[in-house]
């Protein structure tokens, strides 16, 4: 019995780390998947208009890394959970820190702070804007102006996802 549950464990564990790690590939006719690399956030369009998206999916990974957007003119920001993993399990959020904010400091005050959806309340000046806490399935639009031109760093505050979740939104 015993054997048959270290077995049945080494399965489920290999599926899980083929699975997480793989890319799929697109049916025949189906068109391959766009917006999957850094240089597409670098787009004229969405710079010129403030008009950013980035997803969030089920392996713990934001499509883009880094996000451009003018000073002094309103962002408009849509956070696309891709994954079908609900918010209680792989919930994602975007959090957008003021320059000079300590990430690690904020990720850790974050963990704590789930009754306010990994938002710590006594961080709220470190934050510029940030999303609701969204499941599979699931976006938030915010809408927000940063007037200085900066780098400020984006991440999202679930329990364990910043290791891989975070990037920085450039503002020239």
């Amino acid at each position: 019995m015993n054997k048959k549950v270290r077995i049945l464990s080494l399965v489920i564990m290999g599926f899980l780390a083929v699975a997480s790690c793989g890319k799929k590939d697109p049916k025949v006719g189906e068109p391959a998947e766009v917006n999957q690399t850094v240089n597409d956030s670098e787009t004229p369009s969405e710079t010129v208009d403030n008009v950013l998206v980035i997803e969030g999916n089920d392996q713990m990974q934001f499509n883009k890394t880094e996000l451009k957007a003018l000073a002094g003119k309103p962002i408009k920001l849509t956070l696309k959970h891709v994954g079908k993993i609900p918010k209680e399990a792989m919930g994602h959020n975007l959090v957008i820190l003021q320059e000079g904010t300590d990430e690690a400091a904020f990720a850790a005050k974050a963990i704590n702070a789930k009754d306010t959806d990994y938002i710590p309340a006594s961080e709220k000046a470190s934050i510029v804007a940030h999303t609701k806490l969204l499941g599979g399935g699931e976006e938030d639009t915010i809408e927000f102006t940063i007037d200085k031109k900066g780098t400020y760093n984006f991440l999202c505050t679930f329990p364990g996802h910043v290791a891989m979740m975070k990037g920085t939104l450039i503002v020239e």
